[in-house]
């Protein structure tokens, strides 16, 4: 079966159909205690086509390519159809040349852009009337597109296919094959597929502008071509990296490995982990918006994904039954009344020994519904409390570094105010003898 350039072009810059590229799972929604974290696989397939591609035919204009030109002419329409089937928003740009010697040597024939009628009129004006040695001026138009002859999106996918059956002069035009690799690199980071039609590689240039670049060289036999442009594009790398765009007070995602490149169309295993804050606050919803970027360029909404964490309400509450051969209130602490039940109670100014000031575990303070108690530490059962709170702090602020638990109050009356607790003596009975055992 015999194929022509431009078709074997469409296939490659086609390939077969791709399941629908993006992140998955798209959400995360779990709950989740304080201090806790859990692991996602997650898995992102990468377009067969790298995002927003912007494509640059530059094609050889000698009098040997009349055949060749021929085909890309009737072929064209199909191939921009092809493309944007996986990429709607490519664009492309048609560029001209030949030995600088002659006039139009090197030529811009249509800039980038998406109008299919323009880039046919571009391609419908090409005449292969040009040359008249056996090397062409590639690596000068390489150049060219590379300093900006060409103008490319910005965070585009920059893709040049150099179609030619002649290797170039070198130096080209005044730029040799390593300024124009340079400039391929540095100025545009452009891949450079080559479809060689007779010669292109005969002195090894497309070899190398294409293995620096990332692209590949096609074989010269037509009924290769499309299986050569194929495979090339297929393993045109992309570089898929996670990009956490914001997050809760309280919520953090890292990712395993922080960033990889594999081969477009190839899916991509993460691994997420979310973590939550010791100190996160019991009951919230917390979020986390992560994108992944493409060859470090948002994907689209299909590469976004929304992490939402419910707070458990953990620790923190720990109640002490205040009955002979029950209370399991360790010496340094006495199982005293609050609004929130009986709970273990440190001795004004001190805290939990060995432990973190965030670990709501071990000790934690109370929302008092009567102002100026908020100094009482609690301790989980059977914790010491010999350690004094910092002293940085005084006064009412006392043990301020220890945290906030959001503890529900036992049975209420009036407006949620436990019976013991609806007037303000009462409570400061209770907190003077919070010292000692009841």
């Amino acid at each position: 079966m015999h194929f022509s350039i431009a078709a074997a072009l469409a296939a490659a810059l086609a390939g077969p159909a791709l399941a629908a590229p993006g992140v998955s799972p798209a959400t995360v929604s779990k709950a989740a205690d304080p201090g806790s974290s859990f692991k996602v696989d997650k898995l992102v397939t990468t377009p067969k086509i790298p995002p927003t591609p912007d494509v640059v035919l530059l094609v050889d204009v000698t009098g040997s390519m009349g055949s060749t030109i021929a085909n890309i002419k009737e072929n064209l329409a199909q191939v921009i159809t092809t493309v944007r089937g996986d990429q709607p928003n490519a664009q492309f740009a048609v560029v001209s040349f030949g030995d600088l010697d002659d006039p139009n040597g090197f030529a811009v024939v249509q800039d980038m852009t998406s109008s299919t009628s323009l880039l046919q009129t571009a391609v419908n004006s090409l005449v292969a009337d040009l040359g008249g040695d056996p090397d062409e001026d590639w690596i000068n138009a390489l150049y060219q597109i590379s300093t900006g002859a060409v103008t490319f999106r910005t965070g585009s996918s920059r893709i040049i296919v150099l179609v030619s059956d002649a290797p170039s002069k070198d130096p080209s035009g005044g730029h040799t094959l390593e300024q124009a690799i340079d400039a391929l690199k540095t100025k545009i980071a452009a891949r450079v597929i080559g479809v060689n039609v007779s010669d292109l590689d005969g002195k090894g240039q497309a070899t190398a502008v294409t293995s620096a670049t990332g692209g590949v060289i096609i074989g010269s036999a037509a009924e290769e071509v499309s299986k050569a442009i194929v495979s090339g594009l297929k393993n045109l790398d992309v570089t898929v990296k996670p990009n956490v765009v914001s997050c809760d007070a309280g919520l953090t995602v890292e990712f395993q490995p922080t960033s990889t490149t594999v081969p477009s169309g190839d899916t991509v295993i993460f691994k997420e982990t979310v973590k939550v804050a010791a100190g996160a606050v019991q009951g919230a919803a917390l979020h986390c918006s992560v994108r992944f970027l493409l060859n470090g360029a948002p994907g689209g909404t299909a590469f976004v994904q929304s992490v939402t964490v419910r707070v458990n309400r953990v620790g923190g509450c720990d109640k002490c039954i205040p009955q002979p051969g029950q209370n399991l209130c360790h010496i340094t602490t006495s199982c005293a009344p609050t609004p929130f039940g009986t709970m273990c109670l440190t001795r004004p100014g001190y805290k939990a020994d060995g432990a973190a000031d965030d670990d709501i575990n071990v000790h934690w303070r109370l929302k008092w519904p009567v102002p100026g108690h908020e100094h009482r530490v609690a301790v989980k059962p059977g914790t010491s409390a010999d350690t004094l709170c910092d002293p940085k702090h005084t006064g009412p602020d006392v043990c301020q570094e220890v945290v906030v638990a959001d503890c529900k109050s036992t049975a209420a009356v009036g407006q949620g105010v436990p019976a013991q607790y609806d007037d303000n003596s009462r409570t400061q009975e209770v907190i003077a003898a919070g010292d000692r055992d009841l």
